[in-house]
């Protein structure tokens, strides 16, 4: 019903938030709080317009723009009704009817509380009785996949046929268009930091909860497909390299070298990965873990158990091996 960005009207309301200023932030919360508020006026057939931080929404409606147009009423949502910003507000539309709801109110007594002519906080000092945060019950959008990002920037090994960073900035720029939540991964392992797995089995409890992994890397092609997550693929490394020989070696076509990394060939992949990819990451998981050392396809290890084979241990080297300490 709402448009963002028509010219005002009388009789209109105009959504603000912490979202609306110059250097605000936007939230998840922010949105959630905004698609509620939106949903309560389009029920009533109340019009409105929202004012978007030029930041983060170059071609919306800004505060700036609105403030020379006819508003009745200025509704202020989430976030704290706290500071000169807020402040500001009231200066700027002073001929609107000014209300805040689903705030946090610090000081009741503060110019940027008082210039309100209605406060409906979700929590705020003296005893009020706090409520649920506007966020909760907004409604539900479509959901977006969830992209694990897998990539290197070193391998300074491969020299002068490095195209790492080109490669990551081609991807990055790429996911950054997409409509899905990106979560940045290493497959890096750290008993210290907290930000990283400890464990390879934490890592793969991370990438089993994906819809899809990007990748330049080859152990993130393989621990993907180990969880039956499809993976896109890109080899860094002009020519080809460790990349695309695992994706040869797994038959896994989503994989591109660093001279086919552009849009088309990526958005390409991208509708495979999220549709028939599935089946096939999951074919492959299947494979993986029912595999066995005489497997056609060997991983090698059935040549190092024959080579190993020849040698003729000192007894008792097994149980002595055995009782030792494992590590990650």
């Amino acid at each position: 019903m709402a448009i963002e960005h028509e010219a005002a009207k009388p009789g209109r309301v105009l959504l603000t938030g912490w979202f609306s200023f110059l250097d605000g932030e936007v939230t998840a919360g922010d949105a959630l709080a905004l698609r509620r508020v939106r949903a309560c006026l389009d029920h009533l057939r109340i019009p409105y317009d929202v004012a978007w931080s030029p930041g983060y929404r170059p071609g919306a409606l800004h505060l700036s723009e609105a403030a020379g147009h006819r508003y009745t009423h200025l509704v202020f949502l989430c976030g704290p009704a706290h500071g000169p910003q807020v402040e500001e507000l009231h200066r700027s539309f002073p001929s609107c009817v000014r209300i805040a709801v689903g705030t946090s109110v610090i000081d009741g007594s503060a110019p940027a509380v008082t210039g309100f002519h209605h406060v409906l906080p979700r929590d705020a000092p003296g005893g009020v009785r706090p409520v649920r945060d506007l966020a909760a019950a907004a409604p539900t959008g479509p959901g977006a996949p969830v992209v694990g990002v897998v990539l290197t920037h070193g391998q300074g090994e491969y020299a002068g046929a490095r195209r790492h960073p080109e490669v990551a900035a081609t991807l990055t720029r790429w996911l950054a268009a997409k409509d899905c939540a990106c979560l940045e991964l290493t497959t890096r392992l750290d008993a210290h930091d907290w930000r990283l797995c400890t464990t390879a089995e934490q890592f793969e409890s991370v990438v089993s909860r994906l819809d899809l992994v990007v990748t330049d890397r080859l152990h993130g092609l393989v621990l993907a497909l180990r969880a039956g997550v499809p993976a896109l693929a890109v080899d860094p490394v002009a020519g080809g390299a460790k990349v695309s020989a695992q994706a040869r070696a797994l038959s896994w076509p989503a994989t591109l070298g660093a001279g086919q990394c552009v849009r088309a060939e990526l958005d390409r992949w991208w509708s495979w990965c999220l549709g028939d990819g599935r089946n096939l990451a999951e074919r492959r998981r299947e494979e993986f873990l029912g595999a066995r050392l005489h497997d056609t396809g060997d991983d090698g290890t059935a040549g190092l158990a024959r080579v190993l084979s020849t040698v003729a241990w000192p007894e008792g080297r097994r149980e002595r091996t055995s009782g030792a300490r494992s590590g990650p």
